[in-house]
Order: structure tokens, then C-alpha cells, then sequence
């Protein structure tokens, strides 16, 4: 998998990267403050591996400044992904609207021969 498409919703498919995503909305951190919520349930080294699988999706860019590794979000990957899925939406809302105009087509067609043949006429 290597088109940019596909490793965004990948890095994206797991709750631990998304919620570090959400952290790195708030400002720059560290790997150690990003790590510190996880550090009951997971090793840092499993934490690394999440920051790299983002970080080799675009979503997050790391620099290191002597021993301080810095972390911050790169949002053009998600801009990307919300296009995408904004031209998905709007091929099915296209779809849909044309369903639900053929559903009413058929509904006016069927309530059209009832009044012809008599039927749904009080008596």
C-alpha cells in the first residue's frame, strides 16, 4: 500500500493513532507526553510504532532538536481524505435524489390507476 489515499485511512483505522491525532490538534508535543494516556495499556515502543505508521501516512511530522523529539499534525493528508470522501457524498446524493424521484414517479403511477380502475373511490 503505498498510494497517499490508502495510508491516510489506514493510520486513521486505528482508535490509539486517533486519538494522538486529536492530542496533536491541541499543539506540538513530545513522544513522551503523547505517550504518557497509553502507558497502562501499552509499552512506549508499541506508542513509536503508532507515531510511525502516522508519520509515514503525513499526518504528523516529527523533528528532533538535540534530545528532544518534537511532534505536530500535518493536516493536507486529512484535507485530502475529506475531499475525497465530500465527491463519494455527492455521487450518492446525486443517487439517492434520483431514486427517490423515480420512488415518487412509480408512487404517482400507482395512485394514477387506482383512480382510473375506480379503485380508493368513497362510497
Amino acid at each position: 500500500m503505498n498510494d497517499k489515499l490508502s495510508m491516510t485511512f489506514s493510520a486513521l483505522a486505528d482508535p490509539t493513532r486517533r486519538a494522538i491525532l486529536v492530542r496533536l490538534t491541541k499543539g506540538e508535543s513530545n513522544v513522551t507526553e503523547l505517550a504518557k494516556p497509553f502507558l497502562k495499556k501499552m509499552s512506549l515502543p508499541a506508542i513509536t510504532k503508532h507515531l510511525k505508521v502516522l508519520e509515514n501516512a503525513g499526518l504528523i511530522v516529527k523533528t528532533k532538536e538535540a534530545q528532544y523529539r518534537s511532534c505536530e499534525i500535518n493536516t493536507k493528508p486529512l484535507d485530502e481524505a475529506t475531499l475525497w470522501m465530500d465527491q463519494c457524498r455527492e455521487v450518492w446524493v446525486e443517487s439517492f435524489d434520483r431514486l427517490d424521484d423515480y420512488l415518487k414517479k412509480l408512487q404517482n403511477t400507482k395512485t394514477n390507476r387506482g383512480k382510473k380502475y375506480g379503485k380508493g373511490k368513497k362510497r
